[in-house]
């Protein structure tokens, strides 16, 4: 082996940029296996859930589908169809086109994209929202790759321009299930302050804060913490 080469070598060796990026790529591979495994048993979990889900909304009358799909923006800014149980009446979207003619409605909607005890939410809904449970069908969309167990809320088109958003940043990865917005306050933090969490995550995603996120996520669920 030549001098050259034995510096290429060498320097190729003590190159932190190379070890950061092998160490990136097997994070990566971790997440995507952590992934597949979880959205196996998550969908398992889901069956069940829809069979009981079903059987409450027809005792209470309700008789329209318990799935909801919504367009949203994921990795690169590709558009998808996200699956959650309903739990809003069966005409919402026209309902809160409705409600948004109402200023105090519409100041709400504009600063944090929700109401304040939104009256189209279902009885049934409120349970399956203070839970977490409605998110159960996005394991669909981790199977089929569109998102992640651990990553960035998937957001609907043009919300990020309305709040003045990074499209590179915030569409570098898979959204997901829940992150470190969503195991940090969730709904009890303003727009603003969401937006900053979920940079946090994007920046300095590791094994180590997927952990954190996934713990504190269950923890916020157990006692309710920020959900609305």
């Amino acid at each position: 082996m030549d001098k050259e080469t034995n510096v290429i070598a060498l320097s190729l060796h003590n190159n932190p940029l190379l070890d950061l990026n092998i160490k990136h790529k097997l994070y990566c591979i971790i997440k995507d296996v952590f992934d597949i495994l979880f959205s196996f048993i998550g969908m398992i979990v889901m069956l069940i859930f829809a069979i009981i889900l079903k059987v409450s909304y027809v005792i209470t009358g309700d008789f329209h589908p318990i799935f909801f799909t919504q367009k949203r923006i994921g990795k690169n800014g590709k558009e998808f169809k996200m699956y959650k149980f309903r739990t809003m009446v069966p005409d919402a979207e026209i309902k809160l086109k409705e409600l948004l003619k109402e200023e105090p409605y519409k100041s709400q909607w504009k600063q944090n994209q929700k109401l304040d005890n939104d009256p189209r939410i279902t009885k049934i809904g409120k349970l399956l929202r203070k839970t977490s449970l409605d998110e159960l069908p996005q394991f669909i969309n981790i199977y089929i790759g569109d998102m992640s167990i651990i990553g960035p809320r998937p957001l609907v088109k043009g919300e990020l321009d309305d709040h003045n958003g990074n499209h590179a940043i915030y569409e570098s990865v898979r959204p997901g299930i829940t992150g470190w917005w969503a195991c940090n306050g969730r709904s009890a933090t303003t727009y603003d302050e969401r937006l900053e969490l979920e940079y946090y995550y994007i920046n300095n995603r590791n094994l180590i804060l997927d952990l954190k996120c996934i713990y504190y996520t269950i923890k916020a669920i157990l006692f309710g913490k920020g959900a609305k």
